[in-house]
């Protein structure tokens, strides 16, 4: 049928019942926070605003020695009680730590020690049951049935408030326990301050030694009641009481006390209503918490807070507007509500931060721009989707700010290089290469500003050659990291080796062609470690041997390979991804290839010590970042339809609109910014190229409500469970026969039409200069 014919016969179909229904549902309604609760997901349910400083949620078992993986987030759905409500929390992370400043609703008396889960009324941790628990996205409510108390969270940029409904007649007092972290373990708390005003403003702040070495958090409390009493403990064995106390006065008269297991509990009496708490957090000072406290001008008005954090959600996830049945649209909305947490605010409303030098800093650039830091920088899994999405789905002004934090971090860092896995201002060291540069590059090349670029650039170019970091020396001198004297090289190498090339393509374009062709033959170092032999990427020695014995298969920490192995990794390069086609033999060869990483027969392996190994089809792993974009490989290797088809099954297979919804961590919005790019039909491959992959479309109709004020419509016309396959493309109504679309056109505003087929198009940008992007070899 000609395409005329096609597009007339698809333009007559009635718009279906599912996407009629879908319009009765808000977008923010539509997100379910409880979305990755269960399983591995690691996501938190409780209130935060977008890119919110204060993540304020439940805690459910996080008790010394009984910390695990499944609990990263400090939440589990399958957890009987809830300790209390912190007030710092990572969205899907692989490791732990956080949960700051817990606070615990209590009525009667209260216990000093949380508790045993299967021992009720053995502490102040209480038991709740999922009936009634509600998560909207700034806002979280609970009943917890040994306290009896109705616990409702909201959560503003920097503050969070609680609203407690205690029992009539009950005794209503507030447990706060300094000694309560995500990750816990004895001696993690190094020292910590509990502080208690005249006018009933308690202040404090602790440091921690956990994953972030000598973290200080401050606080600020204010309640809406005034109080009956206090008590502060200290709760650490042949630790004499450090603070203002006189000789005959009681605990419950002190209004200071350090140590590092602090414990307060303040007394409210019976009251007539709810109570209210504020808190606000700094890195700096409790002067500084204070006054990011006063800065909500609204005073107790739990319900105009949680209103107004409603209109930030409703604002921020309208960047989208999707049209699918329920539970695509849940699913996606809650994706991209993920995508909306992090790197998270971090600064002051004075605009001073605690940066990695442990010093406090102002947010300002070189020329004396406000900007306002962000931190928490999981880079290693982020740069691939979630910030090229971040520069479609937010103003500008976010995007600079990003990239304005990352360059301050560089300034600042004590070694000189740009944050490798950063939270709350301090360097953690976790996962490898220097994936800042990409998410730098790939905002200027979209002609994102409010950046100093030269400062920028250097900032990269030094990150690139800090010869101690990760085998740097090595790999500059040789062209590729050896295994005998840095573990994970062959990982180093190709991510080193990607990275350089987004350097190069930022310096082309800034017109620093030294720079650019310096890394722009660094770009190419991933050939060094890719043995054409066997078809797969390993590990050299430094004499230039591959590493024997050799198994492609095996995953172990601190191996070959980073969190992965050579079946995941061997298809990383993406900066020439048509070159790696060519390495491996051909069209013929690599579609053999992925087919047989697909269909593997895992049975007789075992990765239960691998604990990030998550989401297996055959040896492609979902649950794990470096197999991202490997789906898409196929439209390099001229079949785009057989990438429809594993499209078709990863979605089917890795996302559910349910608590065990994510088939792996989702690694502060990684995977969630994945589904939320394949659902509108692209891609960001190779971030720097400014193309995206087209795969295929699992919404019906979306629309980008872009930055710059202009709409890019993606239509699926025909879209069932019986026509996966794209048949026919059309950008702003003229036919697309290339396999992907660039930046510049969906920034420009306009239409993708997909037309949807039972069976798969197999004539479709299946040329060579209808491929995506590639530095050498198949392509362009």
């Amino acid at each position: 049928m000609r395409l005329g014919l096609v597009l007339a016969a698809i333009a007559s179909l009635a718009v279906s019942p599912a996407l009629a229904q879908s319009a009765q549902t808000t977008a923010y309604d539509a997100v379910d926070p409880f979305i990755g609760t269960g399983g591995d997901g690691h996501t938190f349910p409780g209130a935060v605003a977008p890119f919110g400083m204060v993540q304020l949620s439940p805690d459910t078992d996080i008790l010394p020695f009984k910390q695990s993986y499944a609990r990263a987030a400090g939440y589990r759905r399958d957890d009987p009680t809830i300790l209390g409500f912190s007030h710092t929390h990572f969205s899907g992370s692989g490791h732990s730590d956080l949960g700051d400043i817990l606070l615990a609703p209590v009525s009667g008396e209260a216990k000093l020690e949380p508790g045993e889960a299967d021992k009720p009324g053995s502490g102040y941790r209480s038991r709740f049951s999922h009936d009634g628990e509600v998560a909207q996205p700034g806002y979280y409510a609970v009943t917890l049935t040994d306290s009896q108390v109705r616990a409702e969270l909201t959560a503003g940029p920097r503050t969070g408030m609680h609203r407690y409904a205690y029992a009539k007649g009950a005794r209503a007092q507030v447990l706060l326990d300094l000694r309560s972290s995500i990750y816990n373990y004895p001696g993690k708390v190094s020292w910590s301050r509990i502080r208690v005003a005249e006018d009933g403003t308690v202040t404090g702040m602790r440091e921690t030694r956990g994953w972030a070495p000598g973290r200080q958090l401050y606080f600020a409390l204010r309640f809406d009641r005034p109080m009956v009493g206090k008590a502060l403990y200290n709760k650490e064995d042949a630790v004499p009481y450090k603070g203002f106390a006189q000789p005959g006065r009681s605990a419950f008269d002190r209004a200071q006390m350090e140590g590092r297991a602090l414990v307060g509990v303040f007394d409210f009496g019976v009251i007539d209503g709810p109570l209210v708490a504020k808190v606000a957090l700094s890195s700096v000072s409790e002067d500084n918490a204070v006054l990011n406290l006063a800065s909500d001008e609204k005073g107790f008005d739990f319900d105009g807070l949680r209103a107004r954090s409603k209109t930030a959600w409703e604002q921020a996830l309208g960047a989208v507007e999707i049209d699918a049945p329920a539970p695509m649209r849940k699913t996606v909305y809650t994706a991209l509500y993920h995508t909306l947490l992090a790197p998270s605010l971090f600064s002051d409303v004075d605009g001073r931060y605690r940066g990695p030098d442990n010093e406090v800093h102002m947010a300002q650039t070189s020329g004396g721009k406000a900007f306002a830091f962000h931190s928490t920088f999981s880079l290693w899994d982020t740069f691939r989707a979630e910030h090229p999405l971040l520069t479609l789905v937010q103003p500008e002004k976010r995007n600079s700010d990003i990239v304005n934090s990352l360059i301050a971090s560089q300034a600042e860092s004590p070694y000189g290089i740009l944050p490798v896995w950063q939270f709350h201002g301090q360097e953690t060291w976790t996962m490898i290469g220097y994936h800042a540069v990409p998410v730098i590059a790939d905002a200027y090349l979209k002609g994102i500003r409010g950046f100093d670029d030269k400062a920028a650039l250097d900032a990269m170019v030094k990150s690139a050659t800090y010869a101690p970091y990760g085998g740097l020396s090595d790999y500059m001198a040789l062209g590729y990291v050896p295994i005998d004297k840095e573990p994970e090289a062959a990982s180093k190498t190709v991510e080193y080796a990607y990275d350089d090339w987004t350097i190069a393509r930022m310096a082309k374009a800034m017109g620093r062609d030294d720079v650019a062709a310096t890394f722009e033959k660094r770009a190419g170092n991933w050939r060094n470690s890719f043995d054409v032999k066997t078809g797969f990427l390993r590990a050299r020695k430094s004499d230039g041997t591959f590493r024997t014995p050799f198994d492609p298969t095996a995953i172990n920490y601190g191996s070959d390979y980073t969190e992965g192995n050579a079946w995941q990794y061997s298809w990383f390069a993406p900066q020439d991804l048509g070159g790696l086609v060519g390495a491996m033999g051909g069209d013929a060869a690599t579609v053999r290839k992925l087919d047989a990483m697909f269909d593997f027969d895992n049975s007789k392996l075992d990765y239960s010590h691998a604990e990030d190994i998550a989401g297996l089809i055959g040896q492609y792993i979902h649950g794990n970042e470096p197999s991202h974009h490997v789906a898409y490989m196929y439209a390099y290797a001229g079949q785009p339809w057989r990438t429809q088809e594993r499209l078709t099954q990863i979605v089917g297979s890795q996302y559910k609109p349910t608590p065990d919804g994510l088939a792996g961590n989702d690694d502060l919005g990684q995977m969630s910014a994945w589904l939320v790019f394949t659902a509108l039909g692209f891609y960001p491959v190779a971030p720097g190229s400014n193309e995206y992959v087209i795969g295929r479309p699992f919404l019906e109709r979306a629309v980008l409500n872009l930055p710059n004020g202009k709409r890019f419509t993606v239509k699926a016309r025909g879209l069932s469970d019986a026509r996966p396959y794209v048949g026919v493309i059309t950008l702003n109504g003229k036919p697309l026969t290339r396999g992907f679309v660039r930046d510049e056109e969906i920034r420009a505003g306009g239409e993708l039409v997909f037309t949807m087929s039972a069976t798969p198009n197999k004539t479709w940008a299946t040329g060579a200069k209808d491929r995506p992007m590639s530095m050498t070899g198949y392509g362009r």
